[in-house]
């Protein structure tokens, strides 16, 4: 739940005026100080809410990911879903939120030189998307009889994340109208997640591979 005053002062409208300077002045505020002052606020009633901008960044990328879940499970289909179903409504849904904000995550993420699994802005996004893939694939672990047959939770997980940011990677870069390839790269890419340890598993990864040598070096 957002943290509030008896000022009114919530983290909605932080968050708010914070993303109001990156768009409009495409530039990241130079100083805690300087903010709370163009936003006539007291320094300490910013700390109430936020330790630094590298933490309400972070808290930003949750409300990217807590609304992708929310707008999930309020589809009546979706317990009812394959985890594979399940995981590209995932992706489909996250990327359709980050396109709402688009501007803004594509100036944030392009601001930093350095390389996008390094970003501490990412780090409770990574922790998000590692529990959600754990707990699809503990789900599909506890259907099989055969203990050879069950997935490592900690491998995939790990293999969702980097998909995750490969796919925002390929969003960032996409041109193409309503970000098609983007949605191909998704369907693409899950499959051949979920695929890997199946005996046909090599056709989705030729395929995929085929799709990716297009896309970057066609």
């Amino acid at each position: 739940m957002a943290k509030t005053t008896s000022s009114e002062l919530s983290e909605e409208k932080i968050i708010g005026w914070f993303m109001d300077t990156v768009l409009e002045h495409e530039v990241l505020p130079k100083s805690i100080y300087k903010f709370c002052k163009a936003n006539k606020i007291k320094e300490e009633e910013f700390y109430h809410f936020f330790g630094s901008f590298e933490g309400l960044q972070q808290v930003i990328w949750e409300w990217f990911y807590d609304n992708t879940i929310s707008v999930m499970q309020k589809n009546e289909q979706y317990d009812a879903m394959s985890n594979e179903e399940k995981m590209l409504t995932f992706f489909f849904t996250f990327f359709e939120n980050l396109t709402l904000n688009r501007s803004y995550v594509l100036f944030v993420l392009k601001h930093h030189s350095n390389k996008l699994e390094n970003m501490g802005q990412l780090k409770n996004l990574r922790k998000n998307i590692k529990e959600f893939a754990t707990a699809l694939i503990e789900e599909s672990n506890s259907e099989k009889n055969v203990k050879v047959l069950r997935q490592n939770p900690q491998l995939f997980s790990e293999g969702a994340w980097v998909q995750s940011l490969f796919l925002l990677k390929f969003w960032m870069d996409d041109t193409s109208a309503d970000f098609e390839k983007t949605d191909i790269a998704i369907e693409k890419s899950v499959t051949t997640i979920f695929k890997v340890f199946d005996n046909n598993s090599l056709e989705k990864i030729l395929d995929f591979g085929k799709f990716l040598y297009k896309e970057n070096f066609a």
